[in-house]
């Protein structure tokens, strides 16, 4: 299990936002060569990625490359320079259709690339109302909320609320956990009000996303204490296994803790929170 509470982009063409990264608390860092990369940038981003890549000064932090699109000038090139780089899986931006993730998964298995998975962004209406089958494909480990650009594609507008990406997003959730993928929400680009962003945070959390996506250093550990494990929830889940395993142990097929019932669905999602605990207080 791997704790991605938190997940920063940095732009690849900033060598020193990259070098802070190394002492920042975030779960993954995604290297972007995309968005944040100027054209006339792109192969000077690619080598300081590269680098910062192979210099090992990253701790646990789990380290992604957001690649151009295939169809772009700087798509094959991306993949030629990440896939046997080391990055635990590569991101492209706005995937709608099967057929550009096999194009990338062909060209990642020429490069002798064969089990590096893929992080695929969902920022078109076609990607979010397909996104079950995307999803589905087996080169794909997580999906990602690209909500920046969903909104200029719906012609919508950015609120403090997302009311009205309630459903798209929705959606995507129903689709990454129908085939047991990792789904994360989109940046809050109001990156200075971290009273919104909290909010924010809480209403991806209990929507069902894994965790955030983030744009700034000052939302790390806001992300890393929504989506995280609070010594309380701890205790709580660990209690849960404890009555649980002794209703068992009784023949029983509920247990009682402090008034409520417990059944096989709530030991189940106590496992899974002990788990994740112990994959953070692992890691060093």
């Amino acid at each position: 299990m791997k704790p991605r509470r938190s997940v920063l982009y940095m732009p690849g063409a900033n060598a020193r936002a990259m070098e802070k990264a190394c002492t920042l608390p975030c779960d993954s860092i995604i290297f972007d060569l995309e968005d944040a990369v100027a054209p006339d940038a792109k192969t000077l981003a690619r080598t300081q990625v590269a680098e910062s890549l192979a210099s090992g000064a990253y701790g646990y932090r789990e380290l992604l490359v957001r690649c151009n699109g295939l169809e772009t000038p700087w798509g094959k090139d991306d993949l030629a320079a990440f896939a046997m780089s080391g990055a635990a899986a590569l991101v492209f931006p706005k995937i709608e259709r099967l057929a550009q993730i096999d194009a990338i998964a062909a060209e990642l298995d020429r490069l002798g690339a064969a089990t590096l998975k893929l992080w695929i962004m969902i920022e078109t209406p076609v990607g979010v109302l397909d996104s079950r089958q995307l999803a589905a494909h087996p080169r794909v480990e997580a999906l990602i909320m690209g909500t920046s650009d969903l909104v200029k594609e719906l012609r919508a507008t950015h609120t403090p609320s997302r009311s009205n990406l309630h459903y798209a997003l929705q959606q995507c959730i129903l689709a990454a956990r129908a085939s047991g993928k990792v789904i994360l929400d989109g940046v809050h680009l109001d990156f200075r009000n971290l009273e919104s962003f909290r909010e924010s945070c809480g209403a991806g959390h209990a929507m069902g996303f894994d965790g955030r996506t983030l744009i700034h250093p000052t939302q790390v550990d806001i992300a890393n204490e929504v989506y995280g494990i609070d010594a309380s929830g701890l205790d709580h889940a660990r209690a849960v296994l404890r009555v649980w395993k002794e209703a068992l142990a009784a023949g029983k097929g509920v247990a009682v803790l402090d008034g409520n019932l417990v059944e096989n669905l709530h030991a189940a999602e106590a496992e899974r929170v002990v788990a994740y605990a112990e994959a953070l207080a692992s890691r060093t």
